[in-house]
Protein backbone atom coordinates (compact mmCIF):
# COMPACT_ATOMS: atom_id res chain seq x y z
CA UNK A 1 0.00 0.00 0.00
CA UNK A 2 1.08 3.25 -1.18
CA UNK A 3 1.51 5.82 1.60
CA UNK A 4 0.09 9.70 0.58
CA UNK A 5 0.00 12.66 2.74
CA UNK A 6 -4.23 12.49 2.80
CA UNK A 7 -3.49 9.64 5.33
CA UNK A 8 -4.34 9.07 8.88
CA UNK A 9 -2.25 12.15 10.83
CA UNK A 10 -2.90 15.64 9.46
CA UNK A 11 -0.10 17.04 8.20
CA UNK A 12 1.45 20.67 8.87
CA UNK A 13 1.81 21.50 12.65
CA UNK A 14 4.86 23.27 13.48
CA UNK A 15 7.74 21.75 14.71
CA UNK A 16 11.70 22.28 14.58
CA UNK A 17 14.93 20.70 14.14
CA UNK A 18 17.57 21.72 15.96
CA UNK A 19 21.07 20.63 15.97
CA UNK A 20 23.79 21.42 18.05
CA UNK A 21 27.76 22.17 17.74
CA UNK A 22 29.37 20.06 14.60
CA UNK A 23 26.11 18.72 14.13
CA UNK A 24 24.70 21.53 13.34
CA UNK A 25 27.20 21.71 10.37
CA UNK A 26 26.48 18.50 9.03
CA UNK A 27 22.70 18.62 9.20
CA UNK A 28 23.42 22.12 7.05
CA UNK A 29 24.71 20.42 4.17
CA UNK A 30 22.10 17.43 3.90
CA UNK A 31 23.41 15.28 7.07
CA UNK A 32 25.94 13.33 5.04
CA UNK A 33 27.19 10.35 5.91
CA UNK A 34 30.69 10.29 8.68
CA UNK A 35 33.25 7.86 8.85
CA UNK A 36 32.95 7.10 12.92
CA UNK A 37 36.24 8.70 14.76
CA UNK A 38 35.44 7.91 18.09
CA UNK A 39 32.07 7.88 20.71
CA UNK A 40 33.11 11.74 22.25
CA UNK A 41 29.98 14.12 21.77
CA UNK A 42 31.03 17.25 20.16
CA UNK A 43 30.68 20.23 22.86
CA UNK A 44 27.36 22.29 22.30
CA UNK A 45 27.25 25.73 20.69
CA UNK A 46 24.54 27.87 20.17
CA UNK A 47 21.52 26.23 18.91
CA UNK A 48 20.25 26.22 15.35
CA UNK A 49 16.88 25.67 14.69
CA UNK A 50 15.09 25.08 11.40
CA UNK A 51 11.23 24.98 11.08
CA UNK A 52 9.83 21.77 9.23
CA UNK A 53 6.50 20.19 8.57
CA UNK A 54 5.24 16.35 9.75
CA UNK A 55 4.85 13.67 7.72
CA UNK A 56 2.17 11.94 7.39
CA UNK A 57 1.29 8.75 9.81
CA UNK A 58 1.05 6.28 6.65
CA UNK A 59 -1.44 2.97 6.99
CA UNK A 60 0.81 0.92 9.04
CA UNK A 61 0.75 2.06 12.44
CA UNK A 62 -0.68 -0.22 14.95
CA UNK A 63 -1.36 0.64 18.56
CA UNK A 64 -0.31 -0.20 22.26
CA UNK A 65 3.38 -1.43 20.81
CA UNK A 66 5.94 -2.65 23.34
CA UNK A 67 7.99 0.11 25.01
CA UNK A 68 11.22 -1.10 24.28
CA UNK A 69 14.97 -0.46 23.02
CA UNK A 70 15.62 -3.41 20.45
CA UNK A 71 12.72 -3.54 18.19
CA UNK A 72 14.42 -6.19 16.18
CA UNK A 73 13.34 -9.13 17.25
CA UNK A 74 16.06 -10.93 15.46
CA UNK A 75 15.61 -9.95 11.58
CA UNK A 76 18.42 -9.93 9.64
CA UNK A 77 19.55 -6.62 8.34
CA UNK A 78 22.47 -4.09 8.46
CA UNK A 79 22.54 -2.59 12.17
CA UNK A 80 21.32 0.84 12.99
CA UNK A 81 21.90 2.46 16.31
CA UNK A 82 18.85 4.90 16.54
CA UNK A 83 19.32 8.25 18.64
CA UNK A 84 16.75 10.75 18.66
CA UNK A 85 17.02 13.56 21.09
CA UNK A 86 13.27 15.47 21.62
CA UNK A 87 13.00 19.52 22.41
CA UNK A 88 10.18 21.71 23.08
CA UNK A 89 10.73 24.34 19.66
CA UNK A 90 10.83 27.11 21.79
CA UNK A 91 12.81 26.83 24.92
CA UNK A 92 15.07 24.20 22.80
CA UNK A 93 15.12 23.01 26.61
CA UNK A 94 15.25 18.58 26.40
CA UNK A 95 11.71 16.59 27.30
CA UNK A 96 12.32 14.65 29.61
CA UNK A 97 9.56 11.22 29.83
CA UNK A 98 8.39 11.46 26.60
CA UNK A 99 7.84 8.14 24.68
CA UNK A 100 9.54 8.21 21.22
CA UNK A 101 7.67 5.23 19.00
CA UNK A 102 8.74 3.63 15.98
CA UNK A 103 7.93 1.75 13.11
CA UNK A 104 9.44 0.16 9.86
CA UNK A 105 9.58 -2.77 7.36
CA UNK A 106 12.15 -4.70 7.73
CA UNK A 107 15.42 -5.46 4.97
CA UNK A 108 12.45 -7.15 2.50
CA UNK A 109 9.93 -4.45 2.73
CA UNK A 110 7.21 -6.22 5.20
CA UNK A 111 5.64 -4.20 7.88
CA UNK A 112 4.64 -6.74 10.49
CA UNK A 113 0.97 -6.85 11.11
CA UNK A 114 1.06 -6.66 7.01
CA UNK A 115 3.24 -9.02 5.90
CA UNK A 116 2.83 -10.29 2.27
CA UNK A 117 1.84 -6.48 1.08
CA UNK A 118 5.72 -6.54 -0.51
CA UNK A 119 5.51 -9.92 -1.97
CA UNK A 120 7.27 -12.21 0.57
CA UNK A 121 5.96 -14.74 2.45
CA UNK A 122 7.48 -14.93 6.27
CA UNK A 123 6.67 -14.95 9.93
CA UNK A 124 4.60 -12.26 11.25
CA UNK A 125 4.71 -11.52 14.86
CA UNK A 126 2.45 -8.63 14.40
CA UNK A 127 5.30 -6.80 16.54
CA UNK A 128 8.58 -6.57 14.61
CA UNK A 129 10.26 -3.19 13.73
CA UNK A 130 8.03 -1.74 16.44
CA UNK A 131 8.47 0.19 19.84
CA UNK A 132 9.20 2.90 21.66
CA UNK A 133 11.16 4.37 24.64
CA UNK A 134 11.09 7.15 27.53
CA UNK A 135 13.29 9.53 27.35
CA UNK A 136 15.76 10.87 29.76
CA UNK A 137 16.19 14.07 31.46
CA UNK A 138 18.24 14.82 28.29
CA UNK A 139 15.61 14.44 25.89
CA UNK A 140 17.91 11.43 24.99
CA UNK A 141 15.71 8.41 23.50
CA UNK A 142 18.09 5.52 21.91
CA UNK A 143 16.70 2.64 19.77
CA UNK A 144 18.50 -0.68 18.34
CA UNK A 145 16.87 -1.69 14.78
CA UNK A 146 17.87 -2.26 11.28
CA UNK A 147 18.33 0.16 7.99
CA UNK A 148 15.01 -0.68 6.83
CA UNK A 149 14.15 -1.89 3.52
CA UNK A 150 12.09 -0.75 0.50
CA UNK A 151 8.38 -1.55 -0.66
CA UNK A 152 6.23 -0.40 -3.79
CA UNK A 153 6.34 3.39 -3.98
CA UNK A 154 8.69 4.50 -1.09
CA UNK A 155 11.73 5.80 -0.59
CA UNK A 156 13.54 4.26 2.66
CA UNK A 157 11.59 5.88 5.82
CA UNK A 158 11.24 5.19 9.28
CA UNK A 159 7.68 6.56 10.81
CA UNK A 160 7.81 7.97 14.52
CA UNK A 161 5.57 9.42 17.12
CA UNK A 162 6.17 11.14 20.07
CA UNK A 163 3.77 11.12 23.41
CA UNK A 164 4.09 12.79 26.16
CA UNK A 165 2.46 11.83 29.50
CA UNK A 166 1.66 7.91 28.58
CA UNK A 167 1.18 5.11 31.09
CA UNK A 168 2.63 2.17 30.51
CA UNK A 169 1.03 -1.11 31.61
CA UNK A 170 1.97 -4.27 32.83
CA UNK A 171 2.25 -6.41 29.08
CA UNK A 172 4.94 -3.88 28.00
CA UNK A 173 3.37 -1.88 25.84
CA UNK A 174 1.36 2.04 26.99
CA UNK A 175 -1.74 3.64 27.14
CA UNK A 176 -3.03 7.51 26.89
CA UNK A 177 -0.62 10.33 26.74
CA UNK A 178 -0.57 13.11 24.06
CA UNK A 179 0.53 12.72 20.28
CA UNK A 180 3.17 15.60 20.47
CA UNK A 181 4.59 14.81 17.08
CA UNK A 182 4.19 12.66 13.60
CA UNK A 183 7.22 12.14 11.17
CA UNK A 184 9.07 10.37 9.32
CA UNK A 185 13.32 9.59 9.29
CA UNK A 186 14.79 9.49 6.20
CA UNK A 187 18.31 7.73 5.02
CA UNK A 188 21.39 9.43 2.69
CA UNK A 189 20.89 7.87 -0.63
CA UNK A 190 24.66 6.96 -1.05
CA UNK A 191 24.46 4.68 1.87
CA UNK A 192 21.16 3.34 0.95
CA UNK A 193 22.41 2.04 -2.64
CA UNK A 194 25.58 0.55 -0.53
CA UNK A 195 22.86 -1.57 1.88
CA UNK A 196 21.02 -2.14 -0.88
CA UNK A 197 23.76 -4.68 -2.28
CA UNK A 198 23.98 -6.63 1.24
CA UNK A 199 21.42 -9.56 2.01
CA UNK A 200 18.54 -9.94 2.19
CA UNK A 201 18.15 -6.72 0.84
CA UNK A 202 19.49 -7.72 -2.19
CA UNK A 203 16.79 -10.21 -2.20
CA UNK A 204 14.36 -8.05 -2.58
CA UNK A 205 12.89 -7.18 -6.44
CA UNK A 206 10.56 -4.92 -5.79
CA UNK A 207 12.00 -1.79 -7.53
CA UNK A 208 12.93 1.00 -5.04
CA UNK A 209 11.70 4.36 -4.67
CA UNK A 210 14.42 7.38 -4.22
CA UNK A 211 14.64 10.72 -2.03
CA UNK A 212 14.20 12.61 -5.34
CA UNK A 213 11.71 10.54 -6.69
CA UNK A 214 9.69 10.06 -2.86
CA UNK A 215 5.75 11.54 -2.76
CA UNK A 216 6.80 12.32 0.50
CA UNK A 217 10.32 13.56 1.00
CA UNK A 218 10.55 16.96 -0.27
CA UNK A 219 14.64 17.21 -0.10
CA UNK A 220 14.12 19.47 3.30
CA UNK A 221 16.93 17.86 4.66
CA UNK A 222 17.21 17.45 8.18
CA UNK A 223 14.26 19.93 8.10
CA UNK A 224 12.16 17.22 6.96
CA UNK A 225 13.88 14.34 8.90
CA UNK A 226 17.00 13.12 7.26
CA UNK A 227 19.14 11.38 9.38
CA UNK A 228 22.79 12.04 10.27
CA UNK A 229 24.19 8.65 9.53
CA UNK A 230 27.62 7.62 10.87
CA UNK A 231 29.27 4.40 10.23
CA UNK A 232 30.33 1.83 12.94
CA UNK A 233 32.99 -0.05 10.72
CA UNK A 234 34.80 -0.35 7.75
CA UNK A 235 31.48 -1.58 5.47
CA UNK A 236 28.08 -1.16 5.01
CA UNK A 237 27.45 -4.46 6.64
CA UNK A 238 28.71 -2.96 10.41
CA UNK A 239 26.04 -0.46 10.55
CA UNK A 240 25.45 2.91 11.53
CA UNK A 241 24.72 5.18 13.77
CA UNK A 242 21.99 7.42 12.90
CA UNK A 243 21.02 10.89 14.87
CA UNK A 244 18.33 13.47 14.76
CA UNK A 245 17.63 16.36 17.50
CA UNK A 246 13.69 16.50 17.12
CA UNK A 247 11.90 20.02 18.13
CA UNK A 248 8.26 20.02 19.13
CA UNK A 249 5.25 22.01 19.97
CA UNK A 250 4.28 21.41 23.77
CA UNK A 251 1.39 23.61 24.05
Amino acid sequence: MTETTGATHPVGRRTVLIATGAAAATVAVGAAAREKTDDTAPVAAAAVCTLTKEMTEGPYYLDGQFVRADITEGKAGVPLKLTLTVVDDDTCAPINNALVEIWHCDALGEYSGFVGNNGHDEPDSGTFMRGGVLTGTDGVAKLTTIYPGWYRGRCIHIHLKVHTGVTLTSDGSFTGGQELHTGQLFFNETITTAVAKISPYSTNTVTRTTLAQDSIYDEGGAASGLLTLTALGSSASSGYAATLTVGVETS
